[in-house]
């Protein structure tokens, strides 16, 4: 029980760590909280300390779920202290544990008052090993929607829905054997509520209109809006 409380809380505590922060301080000099949507995720690292930056904070943000699901698992890992009635091996329980632990963190940040990212790098990270071929094809939703809108935020929320049924889909219709799916579809299925509720202030300025649009990344631009006519 020890190990499974040590492994809980240093997965926390690794993706509690505000990279963004970090980065615009060390760099900029600047809290990031004060300046763009306020967010400590990487779309207001790339909008606030420009791509090069955005870029390393994003790296950052993944390689904590990263870490927590293959460096931190390892560290802690022992029986587990409670029946496994999953299809999966005892590490595998525990590396997921270790993943949502690391998301939680990220998102709800001891350090900065618990307030953090939206946690979608972190799950990346922490999804790559659990279920890489779901992933990369949530990916793929997710540059579909953000060349075709611009919108980072409405990428994530996609590639969020997208990522339980893509998981189904390929079992159910396409009859592709996925190890351990009846206990993945109810993960996937939570992290991707969890994803999706973070991301609620920004479904509200989606819905207003007032959500930041990156217009560098809004490269299909099929429906255009034409200015009024002069009176």
């Amino acid at each position: 029980m020890l190990n499974l409380i040590g492994l809980i809380v240093t997965s926390y505590l690794i993706g509690a760590i505000p990279s963004a922060l970090i980065v615009g301080r060390i760099f900029k000099k600047i809290d990031i909280r004060n300046y763009g949507s306020g967010n400590l995720g990487s779309t207001n690292a790339f909008r606030v300390l420009g791509a090069p930056l955005g870029i390393l904070v994003q790296g950052m943000d993944i390689s904590k779920g990263l870490i927590a699901v293959l460096f931190i698992t390892n560290l802690f890992y022992s029986h587990l202290p409670f029946t496994n009635y999953t299809p999966f091996e005892d590490i595998t329980v525990l590396k997921i544990i270790a993943g949502i632990s690391a998301v939680l963190g990220h998102t709800f940040s001891v350090f900065v008052n618990f307030k953090g990212g939206k946690g979608i790098n972190t799950a990346l990270g922490m999804l790559i090993s659990l279920a890489p071929v779901d992933v990369g094809i949530s990916v793929g939703f997710f540059i579909v929607t953000v060349l075709f809108s611009g919108y980072v935020s409405l990428g994530s929320i996609v590639a969020s829905f997208f990522f339980p049924l893509i998981m189904f889909t390929r079992e159910n219709i396409f009859k592709v054997e996925i190890y351990g799916y009846n206990t993945l579809i109810f993960f996937s299925i939570a992290i991707s509520l969890l994803l999706i509720y973070n991301h609620r202030d920004n479904i509200k300025r989606l819905l207003y209109g007032n959500e930041n649009r990156f217009d560098k990344l809004w490269i299909i631009r099929i429906f255009r809006v034409r200015a009024p006519l002069a009176k």
